[in-house]
């Protein structure tokens, strides 16, 4: 009996066979299979014991998921705090804010109204339903947010003169040299072994149309082609010229460019549409959940000391207007600390715990903010949102997906590096050495920088005094070590935070933690009232 199927794993094999190990991988990307939030509305805790407090060391949005979730099951909820806002890595810098860094280096942001830079998290997935949740039951305004833009830049200084290239043309070059390929595959009979005839016919019918394969079945320069890539003329009205076809790239040259490799991020399921961001800034997430609990928070607020027994918990904190010692108390402990923090803090829990807090490292991130004259992306070449890609350290740069077509200054997120060694390499920098390189960097992809750079901001990860560093890393070991300690009730305590969850980074993984930490905690408390 012939074979009628083929399966994922054969497809894989088969596109390896037929255009090499680069596509294979592309292809491996293309394919990969995300998990969506586990969020399920309709969360509620059942009724609090009567006069159980609970302590809540952190105001981001962990923490203030755990304390809005508590309060309304009647706990008598308090939160101490390191900043003097709420909302921790949920963050955004405007004009007229500023900063200081470890070492002493304070920025002063000049941005113009309107402008700014979302230093953590600046977008949220579709499918991202707890805060997606919690941003309609507050009321926090959100917008669409571009993360692909066929006519943004993918950018290789090894490549092609090290001129940038328009997103839809590697896009449609590759895509149309590898369907021409498996087109060649099929119309050979290769695969007729693999799928019946029929199949066969219309794998071969998608293909020329995935790929824009001209009538022949060759990607080359034609209308099918052009339609995809674009034009090198493109069609006008009255006496103006008729369109005029383009030249595809040389498939090796842009194999060999690995210019392809960006070309997936669109379709990786993090990154697929629909992406939100609030209006005016990332912060509107923090400012929602803020005034649910603002009355709770006591903001300026640096834990020294956290210390339990079997009667409740103590923390130790200064009070950083006044530079006194104070110190809280309550039954039980909601820590949201990231655990870079965390671990140089005094605390007395179990030494599994405590050797799991001593083990995951937080990666090193920088991200600029650079402000132009003018919104030149948009007004010479028609970039309205969306992302370009570079080979160089800043990685990217991001176009805001706001106020298209405004008069007057614009801001950039100018660069999103993370991890060894580039990371490390600019926290080292002062920031005005950060910007300077992050300009010298974009204008290679936009000449238009040089001249049109008006100020800028560079904050790196590992100089934040109240975080050392953007997100909990985790490998499969140390999950495998320290995850489920770490998420264990340890006496009176609980740990809670994007560091704790399997979409760490993301403020979904913040949310998530905070309900499974607060549900667990509540159902201990529970059971240990009934059992005295």
């Amino acid at each position: 009996m012939k074979k009628t199927t083929i399966t994922r794993r054969e497809l894989l094999g088969w596109i390896g066979k037929t255009a090499g190990v680069a596509v294979m991988y592309q292809a491996m990307s293309s394919l990969s299979l995300a998990a969506e939030s586990t969020f399920k509305p309709g969360f509620k805790l059942s009724k609090a014991p009567k006069g159980a407090s609970i302590l809540v060391l952190g105001a981001g949005v962990a923490g203030m998921t755990a304390a809005y979730e508590l309060r309304k099951a009647g706990y008598k909820v308090r939160i101490l705090e390191y900043n003097e806002r709420a909302g921790g890595r949920c963050w955004t810098i405007r004009g007229g804010d500023s900063f200081t860094e470890l070492g002493g280096e304070t920025q002063h942001c000049k941005f113009e109204d309107g402008g700014y830079l979302n230093p953590g998290p600046w977008r949220i997935p579709y499918h991202h339903h707890g805060i997606l949740h919690y941003c309609h039951e507050f009321g926090v305004k959100l917008e669409g947010f571009v993360q692909v833009n066929y006519n943004a830049m993918v950018h290789s200084t090894e490549a092609f003169g090290g001129k940038p290239k328009r997103y839809r043309e590697v896009q449609a070059d590759y895509q149309g040299h590898v369907g021409e390929l498996l087109a060649k595959c099929v119309d050979q009979g290769s695969l007729d072994q693999s799928i019946t005839p029929e199949d066969r016919l219309k794998l071969l019918e998608s293909l020329r149309n995935w790929a824009g394969l001209d009538k022949s079945g060759i990607y080359r320069k034609s209308l099918e082609s052009s339609l995809k890539r674009g034009f090198a003329v493109h069609a006008g009205g009255g006496l103006m010229p008729k369109a005029v076809q383009s030249d595809p790239i040389d498939f090796s040259a842009l194999l060999q460019s690995d210019l392809w490799k960006t070309i997936s991020q669109g379709q990786q399921n993090e990154h697929q549409t629909q992406i939100f961001q609030p209006v005016g800034g990332m912060d509107g997430v923090a400012k929602g959940f803020e005034r649910q609990v603002k009355d709770l928070i006591t903001y300026q607020a640096k834990v020294t000391k956290i210390q339990q027994d079997d009667k409740g918990v103590a923390v130790s904190y200064v009070d950083l207007n006044t530079g006194k010692e104070q110190s809280a108390t309550a039954d039980y402990c909601v820590c949201t600390i990231p655990l870079s923090v965390l671990s140089q803090i005094p605390v007395n829990v179990s030494g599994k715990m405590q050797q799991g807090i001593r083990s995951v490292p937080y990666n090193a991130a920088v991200k600029f903010g650079l402000q132009f004259k003018r919104r030149f992306w948009e007004q010479d070449e028609a970039i309205y949102g969306g992302i370009s890609y570079t080979d160089q350290p800043i990685r990217n740069i991001s176009y805001p997906s706001d106020n298209f077509g405004s008069k007057g200054k614009g801001v950039l997120l100018g660069g999103y590096m993370w991890g060894a060694p580039n990371a490390f390499e600019f926290t080292s920098m002062t920031p005005a050495e950060r910007v300077k390189k992050a300009v010298e960097m974009g204008a290679k992809i936009h000449p238009q920088y040089l001249e049109e750079f008006d100020s800028g901001i560079a904050v790196g990860w590992h100089r934040v005094p109240w975080t050392h560093g953007c997100c909990g890393v985790w490998t499969p070991e140390t999950r495998e070590t320290h995850y489920d300690n770490l998420c264990q009730i340890d006496g009176r305590m609980v740990l809670a935070g994007e560091h704790l969850s399997y979409l760490n980074a993301w403020q979904e993984g913040a949310i998530l933690s905070a309900l499974d930490a607060t549900e667990r905690l509540h159902k201990h408390i529970i059971s240990a009232e009934v059992a005295a």
